[in-house]
């Protein structure tokens, strides 16, 4: 009881906070609330609940109870709900959707009570399988030297959820996120959709709604998956966040667009190098290349045949796409660029590559994660540099108390002038 109670703490003061993965209304802004109001995410409830499940799972203090195999069968247990889970809800939705049943709740009986079945079982092995991965991306970050007495600060704590859809806004003469507001996640498509579009006409701005995959409140809130490779680096990321909100760089989240990038991209990173320590240590098996789990087979991955032309490589056109973008903004020619994004998002649909809305918004948010060269980045210079400080840090601990004591891009580029 005694290790718990600073944990504990720490846990309930974070209650109160939320992290850089969310930015709030300016004045300036105020009226999407009119859009918004009935739509938004109620944050303070959800993370009340999710603060009173982690104390009773902290109680448990479940993976000391049960050695590795044990642990490694809770989890793909669990996994095999959640796809059996997924599987119904789908199975479902097609009764419910196909016009020739009459009687879809009669036609579902057996469906959904088989549905309850696994919602109680998915239950009763989530706060088992919540703790175990907790506790073994706790041990990989005091392995790289990001935890104190074996305790990261803040401590581990995430929850499977449906997260909430982000309405992102920016303006339409160049790219820039000016307000990202969380959304419920029941909204169909169709009312996503009338959403922009309403915004869009009334203020003069582009608009998009995303979906997305975790953010960092505090426990931090994960997508429903089968995929443990992603959830490991997201459960990651969304920690790195919570991190990174002790230090400048994390309060300064919302200041400037190259702050913005900094952050997510430090978090990008962290995520996939904590999340794959962690999964080639405890489930070598499920590690990407191994036979059991290889990464699924994407459009721009296919082998072209002798003599056929490449393959469409998405993050390359998306660059290309980015940057004639912010060329024709710099011009002034708004209605072009626009024009532009809707005939590349044909070309995107061609290739596989379902995007609903390709805007300035979509690049304002998704610009913005740049661990990796090309995609939706374009030329911005702030990935490249946070990438190169990651490369001359040596080791990923330094390369977090690195970047985490900075509160501006020109911070960065100080510093990485001043190394070898």
């Amino acid at each position: 009881m005694r290790k718990q109670i600073p944990q504990l703490f720490v846990a309930f003061l974070w209650v109160m906070l939320l992290s850089g993965s969310l930015t709030f209304l300016s004045p300036e802004d105020a009226r999407l609330h009119d859009f918004t109001a009935a739509r938004e995410f109620d944050y303070f409830t959800w993370t009340l609940k999710a603060a009173f499940v982690k104390w009773e799972q902290y109680a448990l203090d479940s993976p000391k109870y049960f050695d590795a195999d044990s642990q490694k069968d809770i989890i793909a247990s669990w996994l095999n709900l959640t796809d059996e889970l997924m599987r119904t809800e789908s199975r479902l939705s097609e009764i419910y959707a196909d016009p020739s049943i009459e009687d879809p709740e009669a036609a579902s009986a057996d469906i959904r009570a088989h549905l309850e079945d696994v919602q109680r079982e998915q239950r009763r092995l989530a706060p088992f399988a919540e703790s175990i991965l907790q506790a073994q991306i706790t041990r990989t970050l005091d392995e790289a030297g990001l935890a104190t007495a074996g305790q990261p600060l803040p401590p581990v704590l995430y929850r499977v959820t449906s997260t909430p859809l982000a309405l992102i806004i920016s303006p339409r003469d160049h790219i820039e996120q000016k307000a990202n507001i969380s959304l419920v996640s029941d909204l169909t498509i169709a009312e996503q959709d009338a959403l922009e579009n309403q915004i869009s006409q009334a203020l003069d701005v582009s608009a998009l709604v995303v979906p997305v995959g975790g953010i960092g409140v505090y426990p931090t809130m994960v997508m429903q998956t089968t995929n443990l490779p992603w959830m490991l680096e997201t459960i990651a990321h969304e920690w790195t966040h919570n991190y990174l909100d002790w230090h400048p760089l994390g309060r300064n989240y919302d200041t400037t667009p190259e702050l913005r990038t900094m952050n997510e991209t430090t978090a990008m990173i962290v995520g996939k190098e904590i999340g794959s320590a962690t999964l080639r240590r405890d489930y070598p098996e499920r590690a990407f290349g191994s036979v059991l789990a290889r990464p699924p087979i994407q459009p721009n991955e296919t082998n072209p045949t002798i003599g056929g032309p490449p393959p469409f490589d998405f993050r390359l056109e998306m660059h290309k796409t980015r940057v004639h973008v912010d060329e024709l903004l710099a011009e002034g020619k708004i209605e072009e660029a626009e024009a532009y994004m809707n005939m590349r998002r044909q070309v995107f649909w061609n290739h596989g590559y379902a995007i609903r809305k390709l805007n300035q918004a979509y690049f304002a948010f998704y610009g913005a994660y740049a661990d990796v060269p090309g995609g939706a980045a374009g030329e911005d210079p702030v990935g490249p540099a946070v990438r190169e400080l990651r490369r001359k840090c040596g080791t990923l601990a330094n390369f977090v108390h690195t970047i985490a004591e900075m509160d501006s891009f020109e911070d960065l580029q100080e510093t990485l002038r001043s190394m070898p």
